[in-house]
């Protein structure tokens, strides 16, 4: 198994582009499987059948695992063993014809706008991380960037003048975004004051640095978001993703295309965009049975 598999994660570094994170997720929904068979249907994958595919993901349900987990495994063995197949390792692609389990579509969580004006202003901006952390969430709010794609952006990337960033998303695939003027203002903030100081050296090309001048990692994104959200009394559980799902929801709420927000959160397909519209709708649902006479 080890040995088509690492054959495998090499075609999807290689041929497709797929991000590290992403090959990371692959190799252990595999692995997984590779265990499940080993242990419990007590054969390898080579003499692995469809039937095998179906009970590994009933044992995935019976352990607690959700729809939308066992989809994402599923997708994993079907580009397995079609890979496999067409590179004759194996004779019969197993995996086909296996129906993928409903997914039931989960509504984010959002901040409205109060909320985000709380979590913006909470860094301390006579501080320098203060300066830092508020251009953070200022870009992280006013794009709707990925948590992994603020880490990596570069300094030359953000073109303030214009007014837009270019990010370089899930695959490898590049998207030019508007910047806001508010977010733009904070960038230049950081930049002047307080960037010069964190750069220890010239190889130092990532936009956001952290106090020994290195980028910042997506942990410690991921802990100065949920410290603000504290500062700010924000009692929902808050991880940096829901400000990209804010960010998008905010848009559709004022009129925003489906499209030019799909094109600006780097979706592959419209349909991981359109659950920012059931938000919108249960939203007005909200309102209406709060506020009309018969609702």
């Amino acid at each position: 198994m080890e040995k088509f598999l690492d054959i495998f994660l090499d075609y999807l570094s290689v041929e497709k582009g797929l991000s590290t994170n992403t090959i990371e997720a692959y190799r252990r929904d595999l692995l997984v499987y590779s265990k499940f068979l080993e242990a419990i249907a007590k054969k390898s994958f080579l003499s692995s059948s469809r039937d095998d595919i179906r009970d590994f993901m009933l044992y995935e349900k019976d352990k607690g695992l959700s729809a939308n987990s066992i989809s994402r495994n599923l997708t994993a063995l079907r580009m397995f063993y079609r890979f496999l197949t067409r590179e004759r390792m194996i004779k019969v692609d197993v995996s086909s014809y296996i129906d993928t389990p409903k997914l039931w579509k989960k509504i984010p969580d959002i901040l409205n706008l109060e909320e985000v004006e709380r979590l913006i202003a909470a860094p301390d901006l006579k501080k320098d991380q203060g300066i830092r952390d508020r251009a953070i969430i200022e870009l992280m709010y006013g794009t709707g960037m990925r948590v992994s794609e603020v880490s990596n952006i570069k300094v030359h990337e953000v073109n303030r003048e214009v007014g837009f960033v270019r990010c370089l998303g899930k695959g490898r695939k590049e998207r030019i975004i508007p910047l806001g003027r508010q977010a733009s203002e904070a960038i230049t903030r950081y930049l002047e004051k307080v960037r010069p100081a964190q750069v220890k050296s010239r190889m130092s090309q990532e936009l956001f640095l952290n106090r020994s001048g290195k980028k910042i990692s997506r942990i410690s994104l991921w802990k100065l978001i949920k410290k603000y959200a504290q500062a700010a009394k924000i009692k929902k559980l808050m991880k940096p993703h829901i400000l990209r799902h804010s960010f998008a929801t905010h848009l559709l709420e004022r009129g925003a295309d489906l499209r030019s927000v799909q094109e600006m959160l780097g979706h592959a397909n419209i349909s991981t965009t359109q659950i920012y519209t059931h938000i919108n709708r249960d939203r007005l649902k909200s309102i209406h049975k709060a506020f009309h006479p018969r609702g």
